[in-house]
């Protein structure tokens, strides 16, 4: 596995290289480090943007009970993480213009915890973000009626996700929009 997108990756603090160190050591480990059968895998997702309006794109997680960002599992051969969330954000918003926003580095790595569900114990994703950008807003459709979608400005978003750890990924969102402005 090419490990560019997390040589390249400079983490904020201290919790942060935390979860750095422990994404480095799952992907040494020689393992998939993508395989849903470990405690600790590997995931991608993305906080969708619309430049134009500031807006962020929130989806609600009916296992988690939350509103989150898109993303999800590589499926069998993937490793390329910006793939996976590219191919998760379209699935999950059915957004077909989606681009690494503004360029396509690491937003965020986080380890997060994931409730047992699915017939699955409960386990962590080592969560790759990324920021990905529509010129489309209004043509987001849910994948499904139990995930509704919703464009949110920052504030409105950070309100309405609490104290999930997406607070971070929406804080550098907010800051790249406030310089795009």
């Amino acid at each position: 596995m090419t490990t560019e997108w997390l040589d390249e990756y400079q983490p904020a603090d201290e919790t942060e290289a935390a979860d750095v160190m422990r994404v480095r050591r799952l992907v040494a480990a020689g393992a998939d480090a993508w395989s849903r059968d470990t405690p600790l895998h590997l995931t991608a997702s993305a906080l969708v943007v619309d430049p134009a309006s500031g807006k962020v794109l929130l989806r609600w997680h009916q296992r988690q009970g939350k509103w989150l960002q898109v993303g999800g599992h590589g499926e069998a051969g993937e490793s390329d993480p910006l793939a996976i969330a590219l191919r998760e954000a379209a699935e999950e918003t059915g957004l077909a213009d989606l681009i690494p926003w503004p360029d396509a580095r690491l937003c965020q790595i986080v380890i997060c915890d994931v409730a047992p569900g699915k017939g699955e114990p409960a386990h962590h994703h080592a969560d790759l973000r990324y920021l990905l950008a529509t010129g489309r807003p209004d043509s987001i459709r849910p994948e499904s009626p139990d995930a509704p979608l919703r464009w949110l400005t920052v504030a409105e978003a950070r309100e309405l996700v609490g104290a999930n750890n997406i607070t971070v990924t929406l804080d550098r969102a907010e800051q790249l929009l406030a310089q795009r402005a």
